[in-house]
């Protein structure tokens, strides 16, 4: 391995840091009105509720939209990246999944703008800003592969999610570190069929996750603001 794919492979685990400073531990996505619906309940559920994301949701929108933002941060086509930003946005079903998806792309722009890159001032003031937009612009900035990106993505949204189900289940650590190591297990073909689809075969099937978030938005006793 060169200087420059370590040092590429050291960003990339600050990227996926827990302690990265962008409020990802305010979110849960849906997840705590799924434990208030009794839907998930122990690990098994947790992993079975992650998992079934990951095949039906983000393999089939967000990994393929990071790949193709990543390749039009990388050729600096602005038009394409705002034009895919736009399309994840619009695939967000409930108000509180399009503003936690803001507000996590924006606090990560300004993060990164704050380290040097450039091209992420702009969206400290601008909506149209995803989660994925400012990850692809990190990848793109640090010399971090595209699959690479794409696997470390799946991974912060599990580890997030895992941290979550620990606190509201709850479940203890060890439990939560099982489902990190069987769920994780489906990440590389995950990736691998995100990079198949073309552009009109792009979109997610959850319901029970459009539903646990709209339910949360009135849900009576809240820990997570999504």
């Amino acid at each position: 391995m060169t200087g420059a794919e370590a040092m590429a492979e050291l960003r990339l685990w600050q990227l996926v840091s827990p302690s990265l400073p962008v409020g990802a531990y305010a979110y849960s996505a849906g997840l705590e009105t799924a434990v208030e619906q009794g839907w998930v309940t122990d690990a098994e559920g947790l992993a079975a509720w992650t998992g079934g994301q990951i095949r039906h949701a983000l393999a089939g929108l967000d990994v393929p939209v990071l790949l193709r933002l990543h390749r039009a941060w990388a050729a600096d086509e602005p038009a394409a990246v705002a034009a895919w930003t736009l399309r994840l946005l619009a695939a967000r079903e409930t108000a509180e999944l399009r503003a936690e998806d803001r507000h996590l792309g924006r606090a990560l722009a300004r993060l990164l703008a704050d380290l040097g890159e450039p091209r992420a001032a702009a969206f400290d003031v601008d909506g149209d800003v995803t989660w994925a937009t400012a990850f692809a612009l990190a990848a793109v900035g640090w010399q971090v592969s595209a699959w690479a990106a794409a696997r470390a993505y799946l991974w912060a949204w599990l580890e997030s999610q895992v941290a979550a189900g620990v606190k509201i289940i709850p479940l203890g650590q060890t439990a939560g570190q099982r489902v990190l190591r069987d769920v994780a297990a489906e990440m590389p073909a995950a990736v691998a069929h995100a990079a198949t689809l073309p552009d009109d075969d792009l979109g997610a099937t959850a319901p029970g996750v459009s539903l646990a978030s709209s339910w949360h938005e009135t849900q009576y006793t809240r820990l997570f603001r999504s």
